[in-house]
């Protein structure tokens, strides 16, 4: 049981979905929403540079929420808090739907380039 040498926050699936509702409570806060937004218009949907400029925003704004609960204050608090939420996403489809939502709220949406089968240019009514 090395593993638990260092674990902090073992939250139950309840504990894990209430820190999770936090942190997505944060990133909506209009001082948070205003750093993420500028940090996209930073990367201008350049991967590498949604790597450069958003994801160190996102990083500090779960920092700022999860460290309450015993996480590092680092990154490497934020890659446990990860983890956690993933362990717990095939058990709890509620966990699973809002993880959804926060990794959606900083990693651009996957598309295919508009070359592709057809369906890419809808039009707006």
């Amino acid at each position: 049981m090395a593993a638990a040498a260092q674990a902090p926050a073992a939250l139950s699936a309840e504990q894990a979905k209430a820190v999770l509702a936090e942190v997505i409570k944060a990133f909506g806060a209009p001082e948070n929403a205003q750093r993420m937004e500028e940090a996209r218009d930073n990367a201008c949907n350049d991967m590498g540079k949604m790597l450069q400029f958003l994801l160190p925003v996102a990083t500090q704004i779960q920092q700022d929420v999860i460290k309450a609960y015993g996480f590092s204050n680092d990154g490497e608090g934020v890659l446990k808090f990860a983890r956690l939420i993933k362990s717990y996403e095939s058990q709890d489809p509620e966990i699973a739907s809002m993880a959804g939502k926060l990794k959606a709220m900083f990693l651009p949406p996957m598309t295919l380039p508009p070359h592709g089968a057809g369906t890419g240019g809808v039009a707006a009514s």
